[in-house]
Parts: structure tokens; C-alpha cells; sequence
């Protein structure tokens, strides 16, 4: 089975069934499979042929999930590439990964419209010089058949990581990858062919792709498409399409949790609110809860896993609110090891690493870091976690993160959580910074809606922290530098402190 031919199939089965929404457009799994085809045979002209590289710049659009489907039947290999990305950095993944063509959306075409390495350019709206159009080669293709041939191990997808450490890495997978994932969140998460799934997170990461897309397509169920999130639309969406399923970023909650529209809202059609990408704190869940009526399931994964990793669900949230779960999900397996890759001890601080079939092939051109992203097949995920006595996984921090001071370690994470129970801070940062003595000492930059006392916030941590963890250094910003994933830029900021 391929992702094309899973297409065709549900367009045989359910011809009538609303695949796609979007912006007022419905497409029905017939018309969508319909306007694969005719896109297949369009790229085919053009000569874009089996194991070529397609770009695709585009937000949540309906042209999105036509192209990405076209891209693969016929054999070629798609790369979805961030919606907010550069001229440069768009030409940085094209360059990397030898694109040959780049399907973007005039929405955003803007940002890359003097590209220039890369052959084929094509645009959604009208024809511009160097570039063809989208609705024109739809429009004059055949829509003959296109048996797609290919098997479970052929490659797929491409997907650059956000890269907060330095260049996105291009994650390599297979249709067995993408498939086995999407399988795992329709079996975990009941996903059905009367399932609405509401995508708004970007479908160029790997969870609302692989794991929402991708289940959506796999059963039959309707996706429901929105180029960007505002609380407002949020709202709007759920209440006008009665949505079942909704997967966000913890600011997407926490941003909708304080609107005034959320307790007027009619949100019952809701089975599932799904959070990943980032953790919550315990207070921040209960906020949420409180403030939609409802419960949460959390999922945490790595995109190099497919992404794949744990869940904690609704009902263990009570609890456990702020762990990740206790179990790897359906296909997936998880383990906690110490440095020669030793199960730990409940309590004790590993790493966590992961092993299923969503598994990334490897990292495109990249074969050292390939392999050094592995344990005897398991791959590593650079998360630090613990056990807790009742089997719960809680993640310490990131293992590049650990700051080491006078031989003690450090987890930035755990001082950044209780900064920002600190009244009027938003966002912190945690840091090491070099000091002659210690070999390193702990800087927290932060941003905050009023100026900080100083004192005050280093009395606070006292209270909460031992000694040797309270930052030393303190410094209040306007906004931390985030990349287009809106994860924080750490490394920017240590190299700030040493310049």
C-alpha cells in the first residue's frame, strides 16, 4: 500500500464522502482523487519523474493535500517546507535536497518568487514570468489512471527539521513510516470514517501531516482545512463543521482559553483535544480544561520517530498532569536508557529512545548524523526523562540543554517551569553561560508584561529551588527568538551571552 493508491481506494469507496474543507470549497474523495490525477499527469509532462524532489510552499490549503497526493503518484518524493520560511531558507532545502520543482500558493508566493535553483516553478492563481500555473495545468490535463506502483519501503517524504541548533536536517521516510503512524493515531484515538478532523497547526510538521492527514485519509474521514489559527477561527470551525478531532500546539489552547467567545461556544461535537509539540505545565492544563469544559490527551513524539513516542490520556490527567504518559503508543515502542543504553531505574535520569515501523529511514545526505541518531535500532531522541514509581514518564529536559556547573548537572527546564509560575513572565529561557570557575553558570532570560523586580523573582526561586540552581544571571527582554516553529532559539542565545 502507497498513500496513492489509499486515495484511489477511498475514492472507490467512498466516492460521495466530503474528503477535504476548506475556505467554503468541499471536495469529495471522487473530486480530490480526481485532481490528483489530473495534477499527476500535468507534473508528468513537465518531466518530473519517480524519486524527483517537489517542494511544496504552501499553508493549509486544499491545493496542499491535492499536490502532496499528485506529488507521490507518480513516484516523486515530496518536501512540504514550513509556510513561514525565507527566501533563503526555502532555497537552502532546495538546494539540499536537489529539488527539481516547487509548487507554492499565491498566498505566500511572494516570498519565493525570484527562486532561481530550481527547474520547474509552479504557482496556485495566475501564470507569472517563470512560473506556470497551477489551474491552468490542472485544467488542460488528462485524467486517464495512474497506477502507482509503489510498495511499503519506497521512499515518500522529506521533512526539514526546525533546526534550533543550526540548518534543518532533511528526515527521510517511507510510505511503511507514514502509514504505520497514521494507523497508530486511528487506532489510539478513534478515528472513523464519520470523523471531521480540524487541521490549523501546519501541515509541514510531521504530526498534523503523518498523524492527522494521514489517519484521516487512511479511514475515510473528512478533513477540515484552515490556512492559519486564531482563537476566533478555532471557534468558528469547530462550532460550524462539528469537528471531532483537534490537534494544537500548547499556545493555540492557551490563546483560545482566554477568549471571551470560548464559554458561549457550542463545542460539543468535540471527542478529542489533542496537544503536543511542547509541554504544559500542570497549571496550564487545569486552566484549559476549566476553560473549554473539557479534557485533554497529550502526545509526544519525535518527528525522526514519524513522529511517534507516548500519550497521556484525558483520564490520567487528573493525576499526572505534566507527564507524557506510561506507554508508547500502538506500533511503538519506548525505553529510558543511560549512557551504554541500560534500561535506568525508576527515578533515575536517561534518555529516551524509540522503536517502531514510523522510524525515519535516515536523514537525507547526512549518513554520520544517520547513525548517530540510532542505538541498535532505536532512535535516540536527545529527550532527558525519568519514571515515576507508577510507570509515568516525565521529561527532565533536552540532553544538549543540561548545564554542567562545578560537575553538577542542571536541568534547565525545571528551573524555566517555575519562573514562569512567576507572575507576569511569558516566556523564559534558561541557559549556561561560560564562568572560569564552575565551567558554567545559570543565566535566565526572560520577557515579561511589566518589569521584573529582580530580587523579588531571585527571592521567589528560593523559596522553590535548591541553591545551586537559581540563576546567577538575569536579564528581561522584549521576546525570545524563536524559528519558524515557534520552538526557542537556545543556541542564539548562548552565543549572544558569549559575544
Amino acid at each position: 500500500m502507497n498513500s496513492s493508491n489509499l486515495l484511489a481506494r477511498n475514492a472507490r469507496k467512498y466516492p460521495n464522502q466530503e474528503a477535504v474543507i476548506c475556505h467554503g470549497r468541499r471536495v469529495t474523495y471522487k473530486t480530490l482523487d480526481e485532481q490528483v490525477t489530473r495534477l499527476s499527469h500535468a507534473l508528468l509532462s513537465k518531466g518530473i519523474k519517480q524519486q524527483d524532489k517537489v517542494i511544496l510552499f504552501m499553508p493549509n490549503v486544499l491545493e496542499f493535500v491535492v499536490s502532496y497526493f499528485a506529488v507521490q503518484r507518480i513516484g516523486a518524493i515530496v518536501v512540504p517546507v514550513n509556510a513561514k520560511f525565507t527566501l533563503s531558507e526555502v532555497e537552502y532545502v532546495a538546494e539540499h535536497a536537489e529539488a527539481k520543482a516547487i509548487l507554492a500558493h499565491e498566498a505566500i508566493f511572494a516570498a519565493v518568487e525570484s527562486i532561481s535553483n530550481i527547474e520547474m516553478k509552479i504557482k496556485t492563481g495566475q501564470a507569472v514570468e517563470g512560473w506556470e500555473s497551477y489551474t491552468t495545468l490542472i485544467e488542460n490535463a488528462n485524467n486517464t489512471q495512474i497506477d502507482c506502483q509503489l510498495n511499503e519501503d519506497d521512499l515518500s517524504t522529506i521533512l526539514y527539521t526546525s533546526g534550533t541548533t543550526g540548518k534543518p536536517k532533511g528526515v527521510l521516510f517511507s510510505y511503511r513510516n507514514i502509514l504505520a503512524v497514521a494507523k497508530m493515531i486511528a487506532i489510539e484515538m478513534e478515528v472513523k470514517p464519520e470523523s471531521r478532523i480540524l487541521l490549523m497547526m501546519p501541515l509541514t510538521h510531521s504530526a498534523p501531516l503523518h498523524l492527522f492527514l494521514m489517519s484521516s485519509m487512511l479511514v475515510g474521514a473528512t478533513s477540515v482545512l484552515t490556512p492559519t489559527f486564531t482563537p476566533d477561527l478555532l471557534i468558528d470551525s469547530v462550532e460550524n463543521e462539528r469537528t471531532t478531532h483537534f490537534f494544537g500546539a500548547p499556545v493555540a489552547y492557551l490563546l483560545t482559553a482566554s477568549h471571551p467567545r470560548l464559554q458561549s461556544a457550542d463545542l460539543s461535537s468535540m471527542k478529542w483535544w489533542v496537544y503536543g509539540g511542547a509541554p504544559l505545565s500542570e497549571s496550564e492544563i487545569r486552566q484549559i480544561e476549566k476553560a473549554f469544559n473539557a479534557e485533554l490527551t497529550c502526545v509526544y513524539g519525535l518527528t525522526e520517530a514519524g513522529p511517534s513516542g507516548s500519550l497521556l490520556f484525558a483520564h490520567e490527567h487528573k493525576e499526572k498532569a505534566g507527564s507524557v504518559g506510561k506507554r508508547a503508543p500502538f506500533g511503538t515502542e519506548l525505553r529510558i536508557v543511560n549512557e551504554l543504553g541500560e534500561d535506568v531505574a525508576i527515578g533515575e535520569i536517561g534518555e529516551i529512545v524509540l522503536y517502531g515501523e514510523g522510524n525515519m529511514v535516515g536523514y537525507y545526505k547526512e549518513d554520520e548524523a544517520t547513525k548517530a541518531a540510532f542505538i541498535e535500532g532505536w532512535v535516540k531522541t536527545g529527550d532527558l526523562a525519568r519514571f515515576d514509581e507508577d510507570g509515568y514518564i516525565w521529561i527532565v529536559d533536552r540532553k544538549k540543554d543540561v548545564i554542567i556547573s562545578g560537575g553538577v548537572n542542571i536541568y534547565p527546564k525545571e528551573i524555566e517551569d517555575r519562573i514562569l509560575q512567576f507572575g507576569g513572565i511569558f516566556e523564559v529561557a534558561v541557559v549556561g553561560v561560560p564562568h572560569e570557575e564552575w565551567g558554567e553558570t545559570v543565566k535566565a532570560i526572560y520577557a515579561a508584561k511589566t518589569q521584573i523586580d529582580e530580587q523579588e523573582l531571585k527571592d521567589y526561586l528560593t523559596e522553590h529551588l535548591a541553591k545551586y540552581k537559581i540563576p546567577r544571571l538575569f536579564e528581561q527582554v522584549d521576546a525570545l527568538p524563536r524559528n519558524a516553529s515557534g520552538k526557542i532559539l537556545k543556541h542564539q542565545l548562548k552565543t549572544q551571552v558569549v559575544n
